[in-house]
């Protein structure tokens, strides 16, 4: 049996997009975050963290939620967001 503490992070570093593509989210590699909302650029902008597929999340302004990967599907509070692909 797998706990959090024994199987890796989940790989999320990238762009992660909802299916009508009005919200966008960078995740980076060096912890931070950056979410566009519609034509607004870095409406959100923060810090995360992943231990096993769950994240957290805090924004800058303190603000915080959480996500959680789930078939390589990013369920961040009520968005559904699904990794974009790389051209």
């Amino acid at each position: 049996m797998s706990t959090a503490t024994d199987r890796p992070d989940a790989d999320v570093v990238g762009t992660w997009v909802t299916a009508d593509g009005h919200i966008r989210q960078e995740l980076r590699a060096d912890g931070r975050y950056d979410e566009a909302r519609g034509a607004r650029r870095s409406a959100y902008t923060g810090r995360y963290t992943v231990t096993g597929d769950h994240l957290d999340y805090v924004d800058d302004t303190g603000f915080t939620a959480t996500g959680d990967v789930r078939d390589g599907v990013l369920h961040h509070e009520h968005l559904v967001l699904h990794r974009e692909e790389r051209a």
